[in-house]
């Protein structure tokens, strides 16, 4: 398996236009550096938690999920460990795509698409439309996604453009494992109630609470997947003192509860 030290996401993937090219890769310590591509990425991992940033979020791909990284979209890839591996499919554009393929997104993998997930393993580089039967297969891939994928996961996280709220929310996120509240949260930056509030939805387009959830939810995958702690250690680490409250806002967020998300994550082999 190559390593990615050989960049070839910079120098091949849109090399010959017509081809979709696929290339199942150890990440490594360093990840992918920022960059953007002519080409759709349909990106699938395995072995931990993958950061994904863009220039307006930071999204988080778990195990049994994919993303859609839209065409032209600058984007940097950071796995949480060495070990992580990615398996992606790189598409040319196609006359009348889909509007699913304009929206950078993370959906769920369900069977069908894990093993068609399972058979592209078998190739490594440009799939030219002349190669007929691996062609036509990766395109029945990409076309079965609009179909298949009929909710996003919002496992994305918007930068704050003001610095008060950075700073706000950098607070937030060293302060997980203690159950923060709103109104303390405001005091303690100088804020009233409502322009906190004012300023959450203004300024990441959420509410203070749904920025809150996501943020602990994003540390729990990490905890579940990376650290391999209990669903009742997580829980703790991240602010629940009900293991039950914590296991219905996570399937709220990724549509399966903890301890079962945890016995499916698994590895393609």
């Amino acid at each position: 398996m190559p390593n990615n030290s050989n960049d070839y996401y910079l120098t091949e993937v849109d090399k010959c236009p017509e081809s979709i090219y696929c290339m199942h890769d150890l990440m490594g310590e360093q990840g992918i550096s920022y960059h953007q591509h002519n080409k759709g990425q349909f990106l699938y991992t395995e072995g931990g938690l993958v950061h994904v940033l863009t220039d307006e979020k930071t999204f988080f791909l778990p195990a049994r999920h994919y993303m859609w990284i839209a065409p032209g979209i600058a984007h940097s890839i950071h796995p949480g460990s060495a070990d992580v591996i990615m398996r992606n499919l790189y598409f040319p554009v196609e006359a009348d795509e889909n509007s699913f393929f304009s929206n950078t997104a993370i959906y769920p993998v369900n069977e069908l698409l894990l093993q068609m997930i399972i058979y592209s393993n078998r190739w490594t580089g440009d799939i030219s439309p002349d190669q007929l039967n691996s062609f036509r297969f990766a395109l029945a891939l990409k076309s079965v996604l609009p179909d298949i994928s009929k909710y996003n996961l919002p496992l994305a996280l918007p930068y704050p453009q003001d610095r008060r709220l950075g700073l706000v929310i950098q607070f937030m996120e060293l302060s997980l494992d203690d159950t923060i509240v709103f109104p303390e949260l405001a005091k303690r930056f100088g804020f009233s109630e409502r322009s906190l509030s004012r300023l959450f939805q203004n300024d990441v387009g959420m509410s203070f609470i749904q920025y809150y959830t996501l943020q602990r939810m994003m540390r729990a995958l990490k905890l579940l997947l990376e650290d391999k702690l209990s669903v009742k250690e997580v829980a703790a680490r991240v602010g629940y003192n009900s293991i039950p409250t914590f296991s219905t806002t996570f399937y709220k967020i990724l549509g399966i509860r903890p301890s079962d998300y945890v016995k499916k994550k698994g590895v393609l082999s």
